[in-house]
């Protein structure tokens, strides 16, 4: 079984995916440590939007529309699960040192979010994002031309990706510290863009070297890799921060790819039935192959890659890929990979608390149902 047509994926987009509903200590503590986070960074962004939108005033309205619908996806929704990562590693390395740099460089990755975001609702044709009108259909309605609206979009995330890199090299850390996290911050980058290839042209033949690529590199390698090297890190606990990041990554994007296919709008912020309709080859259809049989094989077909595909056609093939195993399939490898990960925390080179806050992002991914 092929899936038609690619992706985009929702993994650029998986930090919109709620992480709640869990009762796991661990997981509670990474959640709380989130909470306490969050305040900083989403207003750091706000206030770095509101000084965007009135440097750009001078050039009329369209511009300014292109700012307006950027920041408005960046700052009405997300966990900043990114930024979160990254100040655990920071303080674990450096618990004494003054935030400034990780919450600078926190900010950077909500932006480089956004940006891919953007990208990913375009390459899908989404028109819901976070509850709300995804960037170029949102332009659409102001430019009132399809391929204006697109391409004002693309341009949007363009400069957001600018944004984001200009806010990390303005970080209050010492040169060759910034330096070394822009270094990082654009192989990360680089990363996503190869794996988001991959899953666009539907070549990838290990999803999980794909996840890796798209998904755990500016979702959890490169967060924990900036907030370690920002505090002056040595490359070992780099290094050891990298190791749990790998199953980690994976394992955020086996959940993200649970959601996509069994879970609800209110927990994705997008339609059900979204990945099947955009014909994404996902940890779940990889895990189907071989276990479909011709009823579940024809369910799935008339939904995959079909954007058209009615709300019965989307339950038929949910309910054909939970027939067949292989929702269980994935439920088990993200359990072994959470289990991985929290093994791994607990011997990191990083301070005690910080230990226990990155043990409990690996129990906060534990798949709990939809």
């Amino acid at each position: 079984m092929t899936a038609h047509t690619k992706d985009g994926e929702s993994a650029p987009g998986a930090g919109d995916r709620t992480l709640e509903g869990t009762a796991d200590p661990g997981a509670r503590l990474f959640l709380d440590f989130l909470s306490s986070i969050r305040p900083r960074v989403d207003a750091a962004l706000d206030q770095r939007w509101r000084d965007k939108a009135a440097s750009v005033q001078r050039y009329g309205r369209e511009v300014e529309a292109m700012v307006s619908e950027a920041r408005s996806l960046t700052l009405r929704g997300g966990k900043r699960f990114r930024a979160g990562l990254l100040v655990a590693a920071y303080q674990g390395v450096a618990p004494d040192a003054p935030l400034g740099p990780a919450i600078d460089a926190g900010v950077a990755l909500e932006l480089l979010q956004t940006y891919l975001l953007i990208q990913d609702d375009w390459i899908d044709g989404d028109t819901v994002r976070r509850g709300d009108r995804t960037v170029h259909v949102a332009l659409t309605e102001t430019l009132g031309d399809p391929h204006l609206g697109a391409s004002s979009a693309i341009l949007a995330g363009d400069l957001t990706w600018s944004f984001a890199l200009s806010t990390l090299a303005g970080a209050d850390a010492p040169p060759a510290t910034t330096l070394a996290a822009v270094v990082l911050f654009c192989k990360m980058h680089e990363d996503v863009v190869l794996g988001q290839h991959l899953d666009v042209v539907g070549r990838a033949e290990d999803v999980e070297q794909m996840h890796a690529l798209k998904t755990g590199s500016y979702t959890v390698r490169g967060p924990l890799a900036l907030g370690a090297t920002l505090a002056g890190a040595p490359a070992e606990t780099v290094a050891a921060l990298e190791r749990f990041a790998a199953p980690v990554g994976v394992a955020f994007q086996l959940r993200d790819d649970l959601l996509g296919t069994f879970g609800s709008a209110a927990a994705t912020g997008k339609p059900v039935g979204n990945d099947l309709r955009a014909g994404k080859r996902t940890a779940v259809l990889a895990a189907a192959e071989g276990r479909l049989d011709a009823a579940g094989r024809s369910a799935v077909e008339r939904a995959l890659g079909r954007k058209e595909a009615s709300g019965d056609a989307v339950a038929a093939a949910t309910l054909a890929l939970e027939a067949c195993g292989a929702r269980r399939a994935v439920e088990e490898r993200l359990s072994a990979l959470c289990g991985e990960a929290e093994v791994l925390a607990r011997s990191l080179p990083v301070s005690t608390p910080a230990r226990q806050i990155l043990c409990g992002a690996a129990s906060a991914l534990r798949w709990t149902g939809a």
